[in-house]
This record gives structure tokens, sequence and C-alpha cells, in this order.
């Protein structure tokens, strides 16, 4: 099986500098065997700050993710699943599904949501990992 790594360009305006993908050694997205496998995305905006409420960041994070479904040809409509992880499930998460609804409109994926202790930065409240199909001819 081939696999290829999606690379977003460094200073791009959601991502702002993308170093941080050859600093840790990983890909933003992994295309192999028809799918595309989305490293987590957390709530930062493009230059590197954490916004106040978990809203915000589950905002940016699902920017984020539509970049790298658009940098290997994709959207949101091909997602078959997504996980997220919540800092405090039971208060952030009717705002995430608020906002997980404006991206994600049709096909729906199929959705893991778990609460986690703490993600990679104290402030940050939600991160999203994602799989998406592409398309047969």
């Amino acid at each position: 099986m081939s696999k290829q790594s999606v690379r977003i360009p460094d200073g791009h305006p959601t991502f702002g500098s993308t170093a941080v993908f050859d600093t840790f050694k990983y890909a933003p997205g992994v295309k192999a065997g028809g799918l595309l496998f989305v490293a987590g995305q957390v709530g930062l905006r493009a230059d590197g700050s954490v916004p106040d409420t978990a809203l915000e960041q589950a905002d940016w994070a699902f920017r984020r993710l539509g970049v790298v479904l658009e940098s290997a040809g994709l959207g949101f409509a091909d997602l078959v699943e997504i996980v997220s992880y919540h800092v405090d499930v039971d208060s952030e998460l009717a705002g995430f599904r608020e906002v997980k609804d404006r991206y994600i409109t049709e096909d729906f994926p199929a959705w893991t949501i778990l609460g986690v202790a703490a993600l990679a930065r104290p402030a940050l409240r939600v991160e999203i990992r994602a799989v998406a199909a592409f398309k047969t001819p």
C-alpha cells in the first residue's frame, strides 16, 4: 500500500506557521488506501494564539480540518468518521454540536465523543481527528 502526506504551505491564512509538522515529524493528513487520515486539529488561530472559549476553539479546529481536507481535494461531505476530544464534555458539547452543524451539513460521518483530562496545551479545550474517503471511479 502506498501513502502520501498532505502538506499545508507555511504561512497559510488559517494555519499560519506549519513548522510544528516538521518539528514533531508528522503530517496534517495522510492519503492511504482510498482514505485521508487527518491528524488531530485543535482550535489555534493562525497567529498561534488559543481562543478563550471552547466555542471559538471548535470553530478554528473545524476551519483547520477544512484546510486539510481541501488540500487533499476533499470536503466535509467526504468525512466518514470524526473523533472529538473534549476537556469538559458536559458543559461544552452543546456548543461544539452547533459549530459542527455549520460545517457538516450532509452525508453525516460516524462520530465518537471522548472526554479527556488535557490536550497538548493547557488552554486547549477541544481537538478533532477525522477520516475522509476519496470517491471511487
